[in-house]
């Protein structure tokens, strides 16, 4: 009996022991990945590293650390229903985005944790965050996409290389390899299931770990999906193509747009013979790029344009866009650069290791630009994702390909959760025909369909209130009305277009107290002028005429001067709240008389000036004035150093 006892004890004892024996990971608690951000770090986040090995198949060798980041639940519900979001790219982070969580529906009843996978973000090793930057430089260039693509592969080649020097093994940094550091994190936070989200790139990874992992999975949310991963690149031409045909057709079919932009599809294939032959050079914030310049030439269209295809507002003023770019609006065009930079800002480094790894090798440059050739005008795929197949060739230099095998997915058919898929019409990388193809492999799968959104419709406002109900209630279809009621594209129509606009709203955004401070000590001298001269006029009549006339100027003048400073504030944050994308080409028309009222400014300042250097003599409080005038003067130089007049 004693022996019985003895036996059932250590039975008991066998799966603590083995767990114990098999625990290669570990969390441990760090401090918030944004130290300056008061607004996040009084709110109730937890920051975590989880240590794990760099290569699963040897858990006792080198470990590295992914950063997580928590975001508790903001109710008393105590029933566990955590969100885990899986970020694209690859090579993007999830943890950066985290101001789009803190007021998200979802933290109603659920913990969100988000994750900077393997080699993005927070997570160490860091890789090649700067690799984007150079790329950017390399696009900035005036040179053709020959030399754009072998540029960038040199680039990627000294990253790759850098990741060697430092002993990182870059063939681990893969799908599966994430969907083991996810299985290991839900462990380690005592998760029992959660709801796993994964948007664009991130909806494979997020298909990789359902599939190696079903045990972990209360329900599955793939917004933007790919439903094949051999022919994500092959495809890449007519899945751009297809969704801006779209467009053309969209603007065709709205009277307002029609009318404005008539031809657009032609207008669009013009501008591509434009920049070909005679490329457009503007200059841009050495803070973006080192050189000052960006020359925009046929191929740095193509891919503004695909990229503006992502996002529903961006698709509204399209029409505008490729209108500007026809033109060769200097002006307007400057601040799109800042767009591009913002495009760029994946690690690439990790973008490689991965798409290299289990994307570039399944998928052919012969089908890229076979595909290509349907789509004469075009005069080519993007380069932008063609370099991708000469930089995997590179970089996969050596690497046995017999080894390499297409990610195994064959479970996904048999996954009963529930599985709500969403995809966007206009969406030009991840098309709405992938949502079709990929909510069929599953047993329970539900489809929304944006049909005026591109990439990620999950983010909008009514993706998101769809996306809590599915994850209170995953059983129930999802209701899609709130898409499906608005299903034609808002295009902009009657902008006053002007460079000052973007540049203004861009000071007024970052707000550099150093730089607006004379702005604003000129402000208060001229409300302090409009008032004293006023209460000057009123009180005393006798004053010379030539004292009178110049108060009178100075006061009409100021007017003028706030009117239009006040007018340009609320134009911005008025066109901000409708689509601030309008920002980067002017204002609405309906704002255009504050430009009337600008110049007026302008020229009540010249006549100013002019009058006190003609009456100097018999104005009195000379010195008063000056500091008028040069108040004046200034405004009439910041409205010129952000762009208006000329």
């Amino acid at each position: 009996m004693k022996n019985l006892k003895g036996l059932f004890f250590l039975l008991c004892l066998l799966p603590a022991c083995l767990f114990s024996q098999t625990d290669t990971f570990k969390l441990e608690k760090t401090k918030t990945f944004f130290p300056e951000e008061k607004i996040i770090n009084q709110d109730n986040i937890e920051w975590r590293y989880l240590n794990v090995p760099e290569n699963w198949d040897k858990p006792k060798g080198k470990a590295i650390k992914i950063a997580v980041a928590i975001l508790k639940c903001t109710s008393k519900n105590t029933a566990s229903n955590p969100v885990l979001y899986v970020e694209g790219g690859p090579g993007a982070g999830g943890i950066e985005g985290i101001w789009n969580w803190l007021r998200h529906p979802l933290r109603e009843n659920s913990d969100i944790v988000l994750v900077d996978v393997r080699g993005t973000g927070n997570s160490l090793p860091k890789f090649c965050p700067d690799l984007g930057k150079k790329f950017l430089e390399i696009l900035s260039k005036n040179q053709n996409s020959t030399q754009d693509e072998q540029q960038k592969a040199i680039a990627a080649m000294d990253c790759k290389q850098d990741l060697l020097n430092r002993d990182i093994d870059i063939n681990s940094y893969n799908s599966k390899s994430i969907a083991k550091d996810l299985n290991a994190l839900k462990k380690a936070l005592k998760y029992n299931k959660w709801n796993v989200y994964g948007v664009s790139y991130g909806t494979y990874t997020a298909q990789v770990y359902a599939n190696d992992f079903p045990q972990d999975i209360k329900s599955l949310i793939l917004d933007s999906s790919i439903s094949d991963i051999s022919t994500y690149y092959n495809h890449n031409t007519g899945n751009y193509m297809n969704s801006l045909k779209k467009v053309f057709s969209a603007c065709e079919n709205d009277p307002n747009c029609n009318a404005q932009y008539p031809n657009l599809e032609s207008t669009y294939y013009e501008t591509i013979e434009k920049l070909d032959k005679n490329p457009i050079t503007i200059k841009v914030d050495k803070r973006i790029i080192p050189s000052g310049e960006f020359t925009y030439n046929a191929e740095d269209f193509k891919i503004a344009i695909q990229q503006s295809l992502y996002q529903r507002k961006l698709i509204e003023v399209l029409p505008l866009l490729i209108t500007e770019f026809n033109k060769g609006n200097k002006s307007t065009l400057s601040s799109l650069v800042a767009a591009f930079s913002g495009a760029l800002r994946l690690d690439y480094g990790a973008y490689y290791c991965v798409s290299c790894n289990e994307t570039i090798p399944y998928n052919s440059i012969s089908e890229f630009n076979k595909e290509a050739l349907n789509y004469k005008k075009l005069k080519g795929g993007l380069s932008f994702y063609k370099s991708d197949f000469l930089v995997c060739d590179k970089w996969n230099l050596g690497v046995d390909k017999s080894s390499k095998a297409l990610n195994d997915l064959s479970n996904l058919p048999s996954l009963t959760v529930p599985v709500l898929v969403f995809s966007g019409s206009f969406d030009p990388i991840t098309p709405a025909s992938n949502g079709k193809t990929i909510v069929g492999k599953f047993k329970n799968g539900f489809l929304v369909n944006a049909p005026i959104s591109g990439h990620a419709p999950s983010f909008s406002k009514i993706g998101s209130e769809i996306l809590n109900e599915f994850i209170k209630n995953p059983s129930k279809s999802p209701d899609a009305k709130g898409f499906q009621s608005n299903n034609k594209v808002h295009f902009v129509t009657d902008v006053k277009v002007n460079g000052g606009i973007s540049n203004f709203a861009n000071s007024l955004n970052e707000f550099d107290m150093l730089f607006f401070v004379p702005f604003l000590i000129a402000v208060l001298i001229l409300l302090i002028s409009i008032f004293s001269f006023c209460c000057a006029l009123i009180r005393n009549r006798k004053n010379a005429a030539q004292n009178k006339f110049m108060k009178f100027l100075i006061i009409v003048t100021s007017l003028l001067g706030l009117f239009a400073i006040i007018g340009f504030v609320l134009a911005v944050n008025s066109t901000a709240q409708d689509n601030f994308y309008i920002l980067a080409f002017g204002v609405p028309n309906q704002f255009d008389y504050l430009f009337v009222i600008q110049w007026a400014f302008i020229v009540f300042t010249m006549i100013s000036i002019l009058y006190f250097a003609l009456k100097i003599k018999s104005i009195l409080n000379k010195s008063v004035v000056v500091a008028i005038l040069f108040s004046l003067l200034l405004i009439g130089v910041y409205f010129q150093y952000w762009g208006f007049l000329f």
